[in-house]
């Protein structure tokens, strides 16, 4: 993969988690970058369990990246918000 492609998947990565946050309930501390980390590793982990299938953009399937970013940023959000709790 050439440079340029993998600044283009990290891109349509990005996007896919930014899609997922504004689906998932809850917030990530650390604001976008902190989703955008956790979107583009959704993203991996969402092609790896669901496959590839619906649009490809950049070497990204759409639809499992979106999937796999909401239900990682779904637990990071949850977990997040239960060690929060349990400071206080």
């Amino acid at each position: 993969m050439s440079i340029l492609g993998f600044l283009l998947f990290l891109i349509v990565a990005a996007v896919c988690a930014w899609i997922a946050d504004a689906l998932v309930p809850g917030r990530i501390p650390g604001g976008f970058l902190a989703s955008a980390i956790v979107g583009v590793i959704g993203a991996w982990v969402g092609t790896a369990l669901f496959g590839h299938f619906g649009p490809d953009l950049a070497g990204v399937s759409i639809v499992p990246a979106i999937i796999g970013s909401a239900l990682l940023v779904f637990a990071f959000a949850l977990l997040s918000g239960v060690m929060a709790r349990n400071r206080v």
